[in-house]
């Protein structure tokens, strides 16, 4: 009997399944004991297979957790790529900045995987990392929008946002010490990066305020 397109279909959908389940075990077990302490032997036991079915779906560890950072890296995309309620270029990117923050404390493995190098060698595959390229140029419009268009200023941006997470995880977890910085970065960012007169945050600024008559 000859293998139709519908076959083939169902065989590629409980393919698919059982990688989602690989990788749901996976999340699991590295909410539990951390991204560096995640296992196959560990992984099969929870997923309630076999280490050869594992290898059979994944063909080593790193490619699980490439996986594992495809996922987030969508999920990471769909949040900060989605519409926000406000039009107003500061107060937009203050609210991308809270809503950042709040993806990454709640959920410190997944912002371990996406921003940090936890994982020794782990290089994650071109199209894992495409949907986090994505969620870069939507941060890169939102700064544009604000007149911030130096590369050195996206770096910039990027690195505060992540020291303010990085420092929150690291020394004062479950608090606010440096989350409730945010405000004040953002005004301080905008200050030193956007050209001429700066506007506080939260406040509208004319097109042609500090232009060049």
């Amino acid at each position: 009997m000859l293998n139709g397109p519908a076959t083939t279909g169902w065989r590629e959908a409980r393919h698919q399944s059982a990688r989602q389940a690989i990788v749901d075990a996976a999340w699991e077990l590295v909410h539990e004991e951390g991204l560096a302490a995640l296992s196959i032997r560990d992984l099969a036991k929870r997923a309630g297979i076999t280490t050869p079915t594992v290898y059979a779906y994944f063909e080593s560890k790193q490619a699980i957790y490439d996986a594992m950072f495809g996922r987030a890296a969508t999920e990471f995309s769909e949040l900060m790529t989605g519409p926000f309620d406000d039009d107003d270029p500061a107060r937009l990117l203050l609210s991308s900045v809270r809503r950042f923050v709040e993806f990454c404390m709640t959920d410190v493995a997944r912002y371990q995987l996406l921003f940090q190098r936890t994982i020794p060698g782990f290089e994650p595959s071109a199209e894992s990392y495409a949907p986090a390229v994505r969620a870069l140029e939507s941060a890169r419009g939102r700064l544009a929008h604000n007149g911030v268009t130096e590369p050195r200023h996206l770096d910039l941006w990027t690195a505060l946002l992540t020291g303010l997470v990085d420092q929150q995880v690291s020394n004062d977890p479950g608090g606010d010490r440096w989350t409730r910085l945010i405000d004040e970065a953002v005004a301080m960012f905008l200050a030193h990066c956007r050209p001429g007169p700066t506007a506080p945050v939260g406040t509208s600024r004319s097109p042609t305020r500090g232009a060049r008559r």
